[in-house]
Formats: C-alpha cells, sequence, structure tokens
C-alpha cells in the first residue's frame, strides 16, 4: 500500500455499498416491461449499437487503456446463449465492459433497480441492455421469461454476483451461488472475466480484462450441485486472476480487523 491509498472499512463484504450514487429504486413488478415492443428494438439499435458501443469502446481506451486478454475464448459459444460473471468494482467501466466482451452478439446486464430509476437515463438503460431484478413474485415470472427468450436467441447475459460496488478493491469478495441458478436452468455455459488494475504512466491505472472459460454445468450431478460447482469454478479463477492486480488505489479493511 503506497501513501496515496485511501483506506475503507467494511463489515460485511455481501452488504455493504460503496457506490457514491444516490438514488431511490422504484418497484419493479408485474407492470415492468422486460422485453418491450418495437420501440425497445428501435431504442436498442440506436442506443446500444450505434450510440453505445464506439463510446464505450472509446472512452475505455482513452481513460484506462483498456486491454482484454483471452477474448477468443467466448468464440467456442457462437451457437449458443451463455453467462459472464464479474467482479463490480467501476460505475461506469462495469457498465461497458460487457458491451466489448460480447461484441458482435448482444449482450444484457441483470442489474439493480437503481439502474432503471434515473429521471433520464433510467429510459434508455432498458434499450442498453439492463434486465432489473424483480421485486415480486408476478414480476418474477416476467423476469425469468426474459432471461429464458434472451437466451434462446442465442444472447449473451453479463451478472456481477457480487451486487454490491467497491471502487478498484483488488481482491474477489466471497459472493454466493444464487446467481448460478440460472445458467443451470438455461442449461447453457458460462465464462468469468476478471477485472484487474494494473500500474501505468499517469494517475489512473490501466484494466486488463481476464476472460476464462466455458465452464458447463455438470449434468451428472443434482441442479444444486451443478450450481456450487459452477460458482466454485468461477470464483476460484476469479481469484487467481485477481492476483494480477499491480496497483491498489483503495484498501478495504474489516472494521473487527482495524
Amino acid at each position: 500500500m503506497t501513501e496515496k491509498t485511501r483506506v475503507i472499512y467494511y463489515e460485511n463484504e455481501l452488504e455493504d455499498e460503496f457506490s457514491d450514487a444516490q438514488i431511490t429504486p422504484k418497484k419493479i413488478d408485474k407492470n415492468y416491461c422486460y422485453l418491450g415492443g418495437v420501440g425497445r428494438k428501435i431504442g436498442r439499435l440506436f442506443f446500444y449499437h450505434i450510440l453505445a458501443k464506439p463510446i464505450a469502446f472509446l472512452y475505455m481506451k482513452l481513460k484506462y487503456g483498456h486491454k482484454i486478454v483471452n477474448k477468443k475464448a467466448l468464440k467456442k459459444v457462437r451457437n449458443t446463449g451463455f453467462f459472464i460473471y464479474g467482479n463490480h468494482t467501476n460505475p461506469i467501466a462495469d457498465a461497458l465492459i460487457p458491451t466489448m466482451l460480447g461484441h458482435p452478439v448482444g449482450v444484457y446486464v441483470i442489474v439493480h433497480a437503481n439502474n432503471v430509476s434515473m429521471p433520464v437515463l433510467g429510459k434508455i438503460t432498458p434499450s442498453l441492455g439492463a434486465i432489473p431484478l424483480p421485486d415480486d413474485s408476478d414480476a418474477a415470472k416476467n423476469f425469468n421469461h426474459a432471461i429464458d427468450t434472451l437466451i434462446t436467441q442465442n444472447k449473451c447475459i453479463a451478472i456481477y454476483p457480487e451486487a454490491h460496488i467497491w471502487p478498484y478493491y483488488t481482491g474477489i469478495r466471497n459472493y454466493n451461488d444464487n446467481s448460478f441458478r440460472y445458467s443451470v436452468k438455461c442449461n447453457v455455459p458460462v465464462f468469468s472475466f476478471t477485472n484487474t488494475y494494473q500500474k501505468r504512466v499517469g494517475k489512473t491505472p490501466r484494466i486488463v480484462t481476464y476472460v476464462d472459460g466455458p465452464f458447463y454445468p455438470d449434468e451428472t450431478i443434482s441442479a444444486k450441485e451443478r450450481r456450487k460447482e459452477l460458482h466454485r469454478q468461477v470464483i476460484l479463477t476469479m481469484k487467481e486472476n485477481s492476483k494480477k492486480n499491480t496497483v491498489e488505489l483503495i484498501k478495504y479493511v474489516k472494521k473487527e480487523d482495524a
């Protein structure tokens, strides 16, 4: 740790949130439209394919010198939908990186309701691929239908299983296996992507993203065990890649250890 490294104290690595955004989330109920109609398709074409993709690429290159290692692994699943799981360490970059990982396949991201609740941008994020988590059982049916439909259409769905943003965190939090139920249910492969921060000239570190996989659900064991096994493979791979971080801008210390 350098003299310039900030220190943040946390209590619960599964629940603590350190994003600066202050947003009141709307309730995602049965009335929320996950897939949309013609208007959503037009918005998807314009906001995602024409506008967001080039902006994301340029921003990540200019701001972080972004590099993807082993992106070719994703070509192994050209004819099926799949899930990608990553670590959640940057409020802006994390919204953009999945777009570059999935290209040319359309990418969608499972998000908190905050992402579709902003006054202006919240109207656009669904076209960019935001799929908010449901708040009740009726919405859950629509949510699951949307996931099934997108996977059937051979789309890529990104998930940040750590759920909460810890800016510039260089470790991998011990997230649970709940989010792997989607890939087990759809019986499709998963990949991990690990975002690391590496030293370079200037104040802003370089982001290097490591892609690993595909990992396939083991059909010889129960669905519950499949979920646990996928979780084990992905989190161990991400933890191994996290060792490639070479700069620590923020150090996270558990309060009881301080």
